[in-house]
Formats: C-alpha cells, structure tokens, sequence
C-alpha cells in the first residue's frame, strides 16, 4: 500500500491547530493533545459549510446535549486524517466510506487463490438473541495497517508483539467476541486476541493518528453491559466502556457502526437513535454531546458507518431517513426519505463539477415487495439528482425473515468504470438469490444486472491493471468469491473458498483479507 512522503508544513499547521504538537493543548480547547502525533499531507483546502438547516428538516425533532460545556465543539482541522494513514483503518478506507483501497493486477485476473487461514474461535452457546459461533459478520470488515518503525519499537518495548512480527498487521472484530490480530505475511496471529465480552458485527475503527486507540463496537446483547468500548494497542487492554445510554429513546445498545474521528473529536453513531460526539485523546476518550433525534414521533437506529464532507456527517437509518448533521454544532442540516430500512453506508464523491455528491441504497424490509431504491442527491442541500429502483422482495422462511435490497454499501468506478457504481442487491425473486448491479453515475440508468450464485450482503471492492481497467471482486453468503469485469458485467472467474461472506473485504495490493461466518478469515491474492 502506497504511503505518501510527509510534509512538514502541512504537518505543523494541522498539529498546532489541533493541539497534536507534543504538550500545547488544542486552540481554545483546553484539552490534553495527543502524545503521539502522524504527519499529514498537504490537502486542497475545505472550506466549512454553513450551519444552517433546509426546510427537509421541519418533520425532525431533535435534541443535542453538551456533556463538556467548557470545550468547543468545533471540529479544529477539517483535514482527511486517513487520507494518507498507512493502511486502511476503517469501513471502506476512510472519511468518505469510498473504498479507495488502490488494488492492483496484472492484465486480466483469473485466479482466486487463498494464501492463508486464520482460524478463530467459536462459541454456539445458546443466548436471549440466539447463537452466533465465530468468524465475523455484517459487515465485519478488517483492518490493515503497517506500522511506522516508531510505532513498531514502542509495540515490541511494550511488548504488545513480539520481534518476529513483520509490522503489517491485520486486525478484525469477531462475532466470537474478540477482536483478533494476524500478521498480514504470514497468517499467525500477531498478538494475543483481546476479549470484549459480546460479539462484534461491525468494522472496528483504528485512530489515523497512531495514538493508539481501536475503537470496538458490541452487536449483540449477550451478556450485560453491552454497548461501545475502545483498547489501547500499546498496552493491549481496555482503557474505555459505554453502556446502554440511560437517556437513550431506543432500547437497542448496539454499535455496528464504524466511528470516524474528525479534527480531535471521534464521532460514534448508535443503534439507540444518538450520534455521539467524544474527545479523542491517547487512551482518554470524554463525551463531549450527543444528538437524539425522531420523525414522526419514532426514533431511528443507526447501522450504516457515516460519512463526512468538511463539516457535515451524513448518516442513514433504519427507518429509512438520510441526515446531514453539522459536525462542529451537531444540529441537523438536511433529510431525506428513502422510504425503506438503510443498513448500507453513504458513499461521497466530489465530481467534476466540484460538488460532493451522496450515494446509497435502501432495503426491502417495510416493504413485503416492491423495490430496493439507490439514490445519488446533493450532499450540500439534499436534493435529489436520481432514484433508481431494483425489483425484489423480503423472504420469509419459517419465523425468520431476510430482507431484499441492499445491505452492501456502494463502490465507485474508476478507470474504463469511472462513470459507473456498483452494488450488491438481495432480490429474493428466484430462492434466495441476488445481483451486482451496475448504474451510471450521470443519469441512474441500470447498465446491468449480473446474477450471482446466492444473495450477497458482503460490499464489493476493485482493482485496475496496467491498461486502467477496473475489475471487482466480491463474495456472496455461500461462500463464494467472484471476478467480475466491470465494464461489461462478465463474470470471469468464481470459487467456493468460505462458508458464508457476509463481511467486506479490505484490499492490499493484489490481495484482499475477508472474513466468513464459522470461524474463518482469509488472505486471497487475486491474479
């Protein structure tokens, strides 16, 4: 993975503004800095959005609540701290949930082949919410990082890893309940799992400052407390524990969400209706407010990892509301209704018209049948540009249910698919079956549909070779991994390697690292 030369201009301005620079304390802030502080690059400048709020927002009431009144709640540096992070450190890569992963091939890839397997754990104990063995699950994505040499000395001083770890490390939560560490080369287990006490479903979340910090989110309330927590990588241990919000207005303490930390703050959205906004420091986390909102008088949970664009959030919920909330001031800025359950996460994309656009996709849970919608609107106001729609239905087998639509969040094309995007959508038509769907970017036409073996909930990801062609590989919850041509739709290569791929994928070169239900996570070079 590429990792840009640091600035150092760049670096002192982003630093001293955002109090990282050794003991000085954030501008205005009188909050501790970050011990550890990670060079940025230089970034076009963002200019902050206004703080205002369109007429979409008059059926929302809402509520925001400072928890540190003495600390200014505006975000110090609207800089991209992932932007160069050495690795992929949260859902889909970074701020924009785009899953710019840089994956690369050779000519046209056609092989699918598994370089190792990490086994974890598994429990099938029966609980309140069933059994859930081990593996990962939705979305279950893991995270890539190469430690910088003076992050790597401090992790074997402190002896997190041991002197054979090769410092390009692998990291993902389990629904087994503990968050696993695999050296990315070799397969073996970098460091000692870390219990969290209830399964993860969600993406973990490593700070891009390299301060140490993974955030976890719990997904499963099998044993109390349940809720939110982050470790301490240098030390291995738990140093933080949010419980079930006693002021929350849904009784649902769940986190699949995966937080983003924007300037010092760490944003966390939860499945309890509230949008958390806390104080990132090395090892401290403090709540600095929360914003608790309904629609109609019903408070949503929120699955889906939001996404950022200077100072505003963007996040979408089960009730099917898509919000853009102002970061520095946490009140809502526009919403727009989908119409159906989002699970998937909001994609944003800077065209070239220099407007950022959003980009996401509902499922059929409301609905019995109808359709999976897939909207792209302005993300500056909200309005619509296009919808379109994806016929499928919600099956219904024996007490359970599984929804159509989408569950995968959405990847841009790049290259000869520049102006395409992609998603898998569940359609429950023909069994349990499902689609890649490709719909140009311009006008919301559906290019194509290419039917996969089995409904797939897993988000897709891309490579492009020597010649700009982009090819996408995906899994499906069968367990099997696909190449697709993503020009035409043209499958070129499958296997069955898994038993079930609800998670995503990260990429790292020509390989990608994905995790399966039972207790399985893979390394598959892709050639």
């Amino acid at each position: 993975m590429k990792i840009n030369a640091v600035v150092i201009i760049a670096t002192l301005t982003i630093l001293n503004s955002c109090g990282g620079g050794g003991s000085r304390s954030a501008a205005g802030s009188g909050v501790d800095s970050d011990s550890v502080a990670v060079a940025q690059p230089v970034q076009p400048l963002i200019e902050r959005l206004p703080d205002t709020a369109y007429a979409s927002v008059s059926g929302l009431a809402y509520k925001v609540d400072r928890l540190a009144d003495s600390v200014s709640g505006e975000v110090c540096s609207l800089a991209d701290l992932y932007a160069d992070a050495p690795g992929a450190f949260t859902f889909r890569g970074g701020i924009q949930r785009c899953a710019d992963f840089g994956g690369k091939v050779s000519g046209t890839p056609s092989e699918i082949k598994v370089e190792w397997v990490f086994r974890t754990q598994e429990d099938y104990s029966e609980t309140s919410v069933g059994r859930w063995g081990g593996g990962t699950g939705w979305t279950g994505q893991p995270l890539y990082v190469e430690w910088p040499d003076s992050s790597l000395r401090r992790l074997r001083e402190t002896g997190a890893v041991d002197g054979k770890f090769s410092g390009k490390e692998i990291m993902v939560g389990s629904i087994y309940g503990s968050v696993y560490f695999i050296d990315y080369e070799t397969g073996a287990a970098s460091r000692k799992a870390i219990p969290v006490g209830n399964p993860i479903k969600g993406t973990i979340s490593l700070d891009p400052t390299l301060n140490g910090n993974l955030y976890v989110g719990q997904g499963v309330p099998g044993k109390r407390p349940f809720g939110a927590l982050a470790i301490d990588l240098y030390k291995n241990e738990q140093f933080h524990f949010f419980a079930e919000d006693p002021k929350a207005q849904r009784r649902w303490g769940a986190y699949d969400s995966s937080p983003l930390r924007v300037g010092q703050f760490l944003f966390r959205p939860g499945e309890n209706g509230g949008i958390y906004k806390l104080i990132a420091q090395p090892g401290k986390l403090t709540m600095h407010s929360v914003l608790r909102y309904t629609v109609r008088g019903a408070a949503p949970g929120i699955e889906s990892s939001m996404a950022v664009y200077a100072n505003y959030g963007f996040t979408a919920d089960n009730h099917g509301n898509i919000l853009a909330f102002n970061l520095d001031t946490m009140k809502p800025v526009w919403m727009y209704a989908l119409g159906d359950d989002i699970d998937a996460s909001p994609v944003i994309a800077v065209e070239d018209d220099g407007v950022p656009y959003l980009y996401v996709g509902c499922e059929i849970d409301l609905q019995d049948a109808g359709s999976a919608k897939f909207v792209k609107l302005n993300a500056l106001n909200g309005s619509e540009v296009w919808k379109a729609d994806i016929e499928g239905r919600r099956k219904n087998i024996e007490k359970k249910h599984f929804d159509g639509g989408f569950y995968a969040s959405a990847l841009l094309g790049t290259g000869n698919c520049e102006d395409l995007i992609f998603s898998n959508c569940v359609k429950n038509t023909n069994g349990q079956n499902g689609v890649l769907v490709a719909i140009d970017r311009r006008s919301g036409k559906i290019v194509y549909e290419t039917p996969l073996k089995y409904y797939a909930w897993s988000s897709p990801v891309r490579f492009t070779n020597e010649r700009d062609e982009m090819f996408i590989v995906t899994g499906d919850c069968s367990g099997n991994i696909y190449i697709i041509n993503g020009k035409d739709g043209k499958i070129i290569s499958t296997a069955s390697v898994g038993s079930n791929f609800e998670s995503s994928p990260v990429v790292v070169g020509n390989t990608l690292v994905v995790g399966s239900r039972g207790n399985s996570i893979f390394k598959i070079k892709i050639q």
